[in-house]
């Protein structure tokens, strides 16, 4: 069950991880978010002039962009001032996900001693043993499909959505965390982006989800897919995708996962720099969970699943139960996560 005041500590300790000296304005980051914004603003005005095939996949991919930048958004980038980080990264895009919700759920994901933990970490995938055997077999087929990447990409963008969107609608109407408020604003905010889209660009509504906001969030189910695994040791939960010149950029390199885990705070252009320096010892760290590209997932896992959906240790051992069945819990899809 959403429990609102693990925020407060969460945030804390997260700020406290990402204290270093950095300039009080990251540019590169700054010059990405604003030229981001204004891409879509150009590509999607030019609806009805320019075809449907450039339109639909160059906004998906600035969608799946601006989903990563509001992960640097939540971790403490491109500013100093919390404030005016919140404002850069409130634009709601992809309509369905309010950034608020993001924010509270990632850092919570973020409590690394509780990764892949069905309950206690809100972008796990795997499920308590008892909730999963009570599932029908429609259910539990479709989410074995979920763990292939084909399914994932094909099936999970949908998926992710409408059961994310159904869950907070229960807490909505109890009100849990002060949901009513982060859900105002966020419509609120969305009504600007649904202006723009109908009143100044003519496009219809359902154009934009399907063709755009699906494949935008798609493309995050990539990066997502195989970032965390079950192990007894949480050093050994986290992967890292090597020389994934493609893809990486678009996550902002948050493909070497391991180290994102370890340096949360680091901005997205250091990564990489930094990787070669630590490689050896993040990859003894994690116990070798690395693929040498995307491709590399692909060919493993596109129609094997990645693991099994029952938790293999039931709990992440340790924990404090928050929860009594899957469906009372908020969970978020990883972007982005």
């Amino acid at each position: 069950m959403f429990d609102d005041t693990l925020d407060r500590p969460l945030l804390r300790a997260e700020v406290a991880r990402r204290r270093s000296k950095r300039a009080s304005v990251e540019m590169p980051t700054l010059a990405l978010l604003l030229g981001t914004y204004g891409a879509w603003l150009v590509i999607t005005s030019a609806y009805g002039r320019w075809s449907l095939w450039i339109i639909a996949p160059a906004v998906s991919v600035l969608l799946a962009l601006h989903s990563s930048l509001q992960h640097e958004i939540i971790h403490g980038h491109p500013t100093r001032w919390g404030w005016l980080n919140r404002l850069l990264g409130m634009a709601p895009l992809s309509l369905w996900l309010p950034f608020e919700r993001y924010r509270r759920n990632h850092l919570e994901h973020h409590v690394d001693e509780r990764l892949t933990d069905p309950f206690d970490d809100t972008e796990s995938y795997y499920w308590a043993p008892e909730d999963w055997a009570a599932l029908q077999p429609i259910s539990r087929a479709l989410l074995q499909i979920q763990h292939t990447l084909a399914g994932r990409i094909l099936i999970g963008s949908y998926w992710r959505i409408v059961i994310f969107l159904r869950r907070e609608l229960r807490a909505v109407v109890r009100n849990q965390g002060n949901m009513r408020a982060i859900w105002l604003e966020h419509l609120l905010w969305c009504v600007f982006v649904i202006v723009w889209l109908a009143v100044v660009c003519h496009m219809p509504l359902w154009i934009y989800v399907v063709a755009m906001i699906l494949p935008g969030n798609a493309i995050l189910m990539i990066r997502s897919f195989a970032e965390h695994r079950a192990y007894p040791e949480a050093s050994r939960r986290t992967a890292l995708v090597e020389r994934a010149w493609l893809l990486g950029p678009l996550f902002l390199f948050n493909n070497l996962h391991a180290l994102h885990h370890e340096s949360p705070g680091i901005p997205w252009y250091e990564y990489n720099a930094r990787y070669r320096l630590d490689r050896e010892r993040l990859i003894a760290q994690n116990g070798g969970l690395v693929y040498a590209t995307y491709f590399d997932v692909a060919r493993r896992f596109l129609f094997r699943a990645h693991d099994v959906i029952p938790h293999p240790m039931g709990r992440v051992p340790q924990a404090r139960r928050v929860a009594s069945a899957r469906d009372e819990v908020l969970v978020v899809p990883p972007a982005p996560t």
